[in-house]
């Protein structure tokens, strides 16, 4: 990024940053923060497991509609989404009376998703205590919820409207076995696909990281069977648990590269139905994770291959033993659940020296992340696009200790909104 481009940034967001309706914007923030808080305790109250995000959902769409975003609808993948209108050349000629966002105009996307990965039951009545709130999901992805309702309604209380078309999105599945399906929509199938231009994705606390660089993964489930029977009387049928745990035990002795990280885990194993019963049936499955491509793509070959060998071998030790293959060998099936591209946002490009413009103006201390996130599509698609927290701070993420601290939650929707009114100018 050359030092020209670098200053005509920083003078972009410094003159947004001197606009009358900017400073209400941030007067909004400042003196509404009992508002906020009030907001985030409410829909962290909102069970949203991946796959079930529909109340919460609903709960979204009150707000979009209550803030005067227009066009408020749920899509067909469940995606909640609201305009805000921009001010753009056309609009000297336009119909401002027209309801419908004008389908020519490119738009910016601005997302947070609504899932956790916790299940229904996990959520209770979220504990407020001062600036802190206590329960699972408050960062993840309360956080963001919470800053797009907030940069939604400082900008219709202030007046402020950015240069083109904002499209608010709460997107389902995110987490989890969502593999993205909501912002995969967004981006392929939703009528809007075409007019997106760049991608602003809110997720979790915190204003001092940018991702940048989209973490690939691929997830899998393994099950192996077989004819099951008796502890006892049927001893020496082969064991799909023991011929799992093999297979496992294979796949840790894998030897990883320490550069470009690669990473597996398990996260889930099940099987059996009795302590006196050979199980029929055991199941685990196994998260990938690498920014290249190519050792994803080894590593699961060598994990295919760590279950083939110890299905093999387990069948070939009942063949020689006395029992077993009257009733059928083990089988074995992997099948892919989840796949997340890998991708990267140029250097050079304008949404990253628009944020670092902000950031320098703000004197915030910001670093380049690699991460899994929702922009991990954009960005595979070529698309500008970047993942930012929600303010404040948070910790405990993905258990039931979560929580999130609002104070400074002012400073990230200050960041948030010179982002997006950078972002939107110059798509113009």
């Amino acid at each position: 990024m050359s030092e020209t481009f670098a200053t005509s940034a920083f003078q972009t967001i410094s003159q947004l940053a001197a606009l009358p309706q900017v400073h209400r914007a941030f007067q909004w923030f400042h003196l509404q923060e009992p508002k906020l808080r009030d907001l985030h305790r409410r829909v962290a109250a909102i069970p949203a497991p991946t796959f079930g995000e529909a109340s919460r959902a609903r709960w979204v769409a009150e707000q979009f509609i209550a803030l005067g975003l227009e066009d408020v609808q749920v899509d067909a993948c469940g995606n909640v989404l609201g305009w805000l209108r921009g001010i753009s050349e056309e609009d000297t000629t336009a119909d401002l009376t027209r309801h419908e966002p004008s389908a020519y105009r490119p738009c910016t996307l601005f997302s947070a998703h609504l899932d956790t990965v916790f299940p229904a039951e996990a959520i209770g009545e979220p504990v407020q205590d001062d600036s802190r709130l206590l329960c699972p999901g408050a960062s993840d992805n309360c956080a963001g919820i919470t800053a797009l309702l907030a940069l939604a309604a400082a900008m219709q209380a202030a007046e402020l409207r950015p240069a083109t078309d904002i499209l608010f999105a709460g997107n389902v599945c995110e987490e989890g076995e969502g593999n993205l399906a909501g912002m995969r929509f967004l981006f392929t199938e939703s009528p809007f696909a075409s007019r997106i231009r760049s991608a602003v994705v809110l997720d979790g606390a915190g204003t001092e990281s940018i991702v940048t660089q989209g973490l690939g993964s691929k997830r899998f489930r393994v099950t192996i069977t077989g004819p099951g029977g008796h502890s006892w009387s049927d001893a020496g049928t082969p064991n799909p648990i023991l011929t799992l745990a093999h297979a496992l035990t294979a796949v840790a002795r894998i030897a990883l590269p320490p550069s470009p990280r690669t990473t597996w885990n398990v996260g889930h194993i099940e099987g059996g139905t009795s302590i006196n019963a050979v199980p029929q049936s055991a199941q685990a499955r196994i998260d990938t994770r690498s920014t290249d491509a190519t050792l994803l793509l080894q590593l699961e070959e060598e994990i295919r291959r760590a279950v083939e060998d110890a299905v093999t071998q387990a069948n070939q030790a009942a063949a020689a033993s006395a029992r077993g293959m009257s009733d059928g060998p083990l089988r074995f099936q992997i099948e892919t659940i989840g796949e997340r591209p890998a991708a990267r946002l140029p250097e050079d490009a304008g949404i990253l020296s628009a944020l670092r413009a902000v950031d320098r103006h703000l004197s915030i201390q910001s670093q380049l992340r690699v991460a899994s996130t929702d922009a991990n599509i954009p960005l595979s698609l070529g698309i500008e696009a970047v993942s930012i927290g929600g303010g404040g701070s948070g910790g405990g993420i993905h258990t039931r200790e979560e929580w999130f601290d609002a104070n400074g939650r002012d400073l990230a929707l200050r960041r948030i909104l010179l982002l997006l009114l950078a972002v939107a100018q110059a798509e113009l």
